[in-house]
């Protein structure tokens, strides 16, 4: 694997989300990344730079952050970095499946593609996934109550998306977390809701 790339896109994502405090941050891209790499240490015949790479940048051209098309941002960055066309392409059809909303019940073909995805969905449960919501939610100035709909709207959906048996084991763990904190929420606001 190319470190000096990998160390590149890092450094971008740090720039390109340093206005950026509502989840979707360079934070969540790290967490993506290591997700991506504890992943694919399972399977040894994926291309680990392809995974790295579409991990770190799934979300530099996202439509709720850039008004960008066709994966601009991304395809900038590589470019600039001397990738050769095919892996570019297979980079942005990797980051093109990513996305929950666009991509439910869709499984993308490649192991790197289902890598990523996994990776993405595994930081959106657990006590991250929690904090992101809420912090989404304060950014589009939604209620708690309303931020708790977005558990059931997708949160609570994901464990049964996952690709990989691995990301399935994190995330039924995770999903359970979640369960908990829903019925501890309840329960600590029931009195407001009667």
């Amino acid at each position: 694997m190319n470190t000096s790339i990998i160390e590149n896109a890092k450094s971008y994502i740090e720039e390109i989300f340093s206005n950026n405090a509502d989840g979707h941050d360079a934070a969540h891209s790290m967490r993506v990344y290591a997700n991506a790499m504890r992943l694919a240490e399972r399977y040894p015949r994926c291309d680990s730079e392809v995974v790295a790479l579409a991990a770190l940048l799934h979300d530099v051209d996202d439509h709720k952050l850039f008004d960008t098309k066709d994966n601009a941002n991304a395809r900038a960055f590589l470019t600039s970095n001397d990738l050769e066309e095919k892996e570019i392409e297979q980079i942005c059809a990797i980051i093109n499946g990513v996305s929950f909303s666009k991509n439910r019940g869709q499984r993308p073909e490649s192991i790197e593609g289902q890598i990523v995805q996994d990776a993405d969905r595994l930081d959106a449960i657990g006590a991250v996934g929690i904090a992101r919501t809420f912090a989404y939610g304060g950014k589009l100035g939604r209620s708690l109550d309303d931020s708790i709909q977005h558990f059931y709207d997708k949160l609570l959906l994901l464990k049964d998306e996952m690709n990989t048996e691995e990301a399935k084991k994190i995330a039924l763990h995770r999903h359970e977390y979640i369960e908990g904190f829903i019925e501890e929420f309840k329960t600590e606001t029931k009195q407001i809701h009667n």
